[in-house]
């Protein structure tokens, strides 16, 4: 959308070789995960990736991301929170290929 054109995390699709082929490769996949927990997503508006593609994203940005996401659900959904807690590591997404660093230096903390 309009209001998200500038945001940082934008940069890991920016910078790679074939941006929109990453794009549609990830909206592909949260496609498929709407679709499983019967949400509507319009997935008319996602042009077909012509190739798979990966974006490398960093361990300490995925720990941070899950750190976050649990303290939203902390106050948010407690019950939910009570389900993901035990988890230490989470699953990325299937357009990122897990790599050892840090936090992105977009991030603000």
């Amino acid at each position: 959308t309009r209001g998200y054109r500038k945001h940082p995390q934008l940069e890991r699709f920016r910078r790679h070789p074939a941006p929109l082929a990453a794009l549609a490769s990830y909206l592909e996949a949260v496609c498929a995960e709407a679709e499983a927990r019967a949400y509507l997503f319009d997935e008319c508006r996602i042009e077909p990736a012509r190739t798979r593609v990966t974006i490398p994203v960093t361990s300490g940005q995925i720990e941070y991301e899950w750190a976050h996401l649990m303290a939203k659900l902390r106050l948010r959904s407690p019950v939910l929170y009570e389900k993901w807690r035990p988890t230490e590591a989470p699953e990325a997404h299937p357009l990122f290929r897990v790599c050892a660093g840090e936090v992105e230096a977009w991030e603000r903390r």
